[in-house]
């Protein structure tokens, strides 16, 4: 599973198709914040999600060769701030117009789970 939520998040085996799909429209957001190394990128999301996701870096660096290959980022090698050298990512204007239509996606779908939990 790319992403684990921890035990509040109660996450399972029968979610992995889940949270599988909404991986790269993280990483995709992640990086629109601000070029940055994988590592950074699986930090910045559990950061931001207040640990209820960890990306797996088995998971997450398949996936931005992924993505890279498909035009939604490119790479560049830069000096960390411990002055190392790793691959930053940076979304390209394919990614913004991927990140735009998968959000819209995942509303749309939140937005039909709500009406079934209600009904």
């Amino acid at each position: 599973m790319p992403i684990r939520a921890d035990e509040a998040g109660q996450y399972g085996a029968q979610s992995s198709d889940l949270v599988q799909g909404t991986l790269e429209m993280l990483i995709l957001k992640t990086l629109a914040l601000e070029p940055m190394h994988g590592y950074g990128v699986a930090l910045r999301i559990e950061q931001i999600s207040n640990g209820v996701f960890r990306v797996n870096p088995g998971s997450l660096l398949p996936a931005l060769s992924r993505m890279e290959r498909a035009g939604h980022v490119k790479s560049e090698w830069r000096a960390t701030e411990n002055n190392r050298r790793a691959k930053y990512y940076l979304l390209t204007a394919r990614g913004r117009k991927a990140l735009t239509a998968e959000t819209e996606q995942w509303q749309r779908q939140i937005g039909a789970i709500a009406r079934i939990l209600e009904a």
